[in-house]
């Protein structure tokens, strides 16, 4: 514990985002050492009032709290590789994107040297970092999040999905797979716009604006995909058709790739054969879902 009473911290990793989490710690009152394989990336927070540890060992030693958000999974194993002898005890806050198994397999790891172990996903960008606009997510040992609360909120505001350590790593790729999409979808439109002679300047603030609306929707596509009822919808299968086939016309017509649309066609002419064209759009859902879940 620091003098304040609050829990020692140290961040491994003074990268785009261990810079500004090391410095939100700071701004926050919380005693902080960092580490980073160049030592002079720590000589802007140290003369905030960071510790400079020279080892990673060190580093770690130093505080109860571990936070690690170095670019993968390999890295971190390779980065924590010199201090295994200092880890029991700690709490291990793994930052680095990866698959669900990396985060178990260093859970495993973790455990087998004497640190509980949270798994986190950063959903925020370096300057979103202890803004209301960040959040990280959280996975494994509850005790450890639930003890240290309070300090992951000083990075953002944090949402736990349980002791699996996985689950945080496929809420964020499902959170980045809804991103990719819209992002892509963005780019695609803009290609048709520039075409004939939108910029994609003039594009982006009508797309933001069509985007909120749609994120007003996803509360009622959620409740239709799990009840599965799909009747009376506002926005069918059968419509989107007319939409998505119209799209991928205007781009074949203006030289537009239509790889983008062209998965999606095919889905709602699936549905629609199926005989589901008058359902809601979010019937797509039944597609998508595992071979082998029981039909609705």
């Amino acid at each position: 514990m620091s003098e304040q009473g609050k829990p020692t911290v140290t961040v491994l990793g003074l990268g785009r985002m261990g810079t500004p989490i090391a410095a939100a710690f700071l701004s926050a009152g919380y005693s902080t050492t960092v580490w980073n394989r160049t030592h002079e990336k720590a000589d802007a927070l140290v003369a905030q009032g960071a510790i400079r540890a020279v080892t990673v060992a060190e580093a770690v030693a130093a505080s109860s709290l571990v936070i690690v958000p170095l670019l993968d999974y390999n890295a971190v194993r390779q980065a924590l590789k010199p201090a295994t002898t200092a880890l029991p005890g700690r709490v291990l806050v793994n930052l680095a994107n990866g698959a669900p198994e990396q985060a178990r397999e260093l859970a495993t790891w973790a455990a087998g040297h004497g640190a509980d172990y949270l798994d986190g996903a950063m959903m925020a960008l370096p300057q979103t970092v202890a803004t209301p606009e960040a959040f990280f997510l959280y996975s494994g040992s509850r005790k450890a999040f639930v003890t240290y609360r309070t300090e992951l909120e000083v990075m953002a505001a944090s949402h736990y999905f349980g002791v699996d350590p996985g689950l945080a790593e496929i809420h964020d790729l499902a959170l980045l797979g809804t991103g990719y999409a819209a992002l892509t979808g963005f780019l695609h439109a803009a290609a048709v716009l520039d075409a004939v002679g939108t910029t994609p300047a003039v594009f982006a603030p009508l797309a933001a604006r069509w985007m909120n609306g749609i994120a007003q929707f996803l509360p009622e596509l959620a409740r239709e995909a799990a009840s599965g009822t799909y009747e009376g919808g506002v926005s069918t299968v059968d419509l989107n058709r007319v939409g998505v086939d119209n799209l991928i016309h205007i781009s074949r017509a203006n030289g537009i790739d239509t790889d983008v649309h062209e998965p999606l066609k095919a889905l709602l002419d699936r549905r629609s054969a199926d005989g589901n064209g008058k359902d809601s759009f979010s019937s797509v859902f039944e597609l998508l879902r595992p071979r082998d879940a029981p039909q609705r």
